[in-house]
């Protein structure tokens, strides 16, 4: 007679097992990290660019209650650059002191509010756009044609932009952010 022991039956895991678990839960962590990190990315994103929205509005809305001097904004083709890096506005000489003084003053105070003046902590400017600046170019004179513009860094990299406010100026082109407004004066 042939005895025939029954098989052993082996409980718990094996070492292989946890280490195949314990890959498939690490991938799936870093998945989920990896997503946080880019929904953040995308958040402040869209946080910089309403912000850049209203101060680009801000200033169009100046340029069209003071259009009677709308040459003291963009100082011809050249153009006017306020913000971030930028001490010195320049000075109109157009139309009555009062229009040329407002203008002056506009851009002092746009270039305030793209330096981060409307939040400060601690006496320093916090808010606003990483390094912004604004651009206000003459693009057709005759016919009271001005743009607008508004540019920062933004977090990670896009596409290159075609206008040229701001034009490497943020390390990596693709890293300029810049909206704008084409703005029509009448004569």
């Amino acid at each position: 007679m042939l005895c025939v022991q029954p098989e052993s039956k082996v409980t718990g895991f094996s070492m292989i097992e946890i280490l195949i678990s314990l890959l498939i839960v690490l991938t799936s962590v870093m998945g989920v990290a990896g997503l946080v990190v880019r929904v953040t990315q995308q958040d402040v994103e869209a946080a910089q660019r309403i912000e850049g929205l209203v101060f680009l509005q801000d200033m169009v809305d100046r340029i069209q209650a003071n259009q009677q001097v709308v040459g003291c904004y963009s100082e011809g083709a050249t153009g006017v650059v306020v913000g971030t890096g930028v001490d010195q506005i320049p000075d109109c000489n157009a139309g009555t002191a009062s229009q040329a003084a407002r203008a002056e003053a506009d851009l002092e105070s746009w270039g305030e509010l793209l330096k981060g003046s409307a939040i400060q902590e601690g006496g320093a400017n916090t808010g606003g756009l990483i390094g912004a600046r604004g651009c206000i170019t003459e693009m057709d004179a005759a016919n009271g044609v001005y743009r607008a513009s508004v540019v920062w860094q933004g977090v990670g990299p896009t596409v290159a932009p075609s206008n040229p406010c701001g034009q490497n100026l943020y390390g990596a082109e693709n890293l300029r952010r810049v909206i704008s407004a084409v703005i029509r004066v009448g004569s």
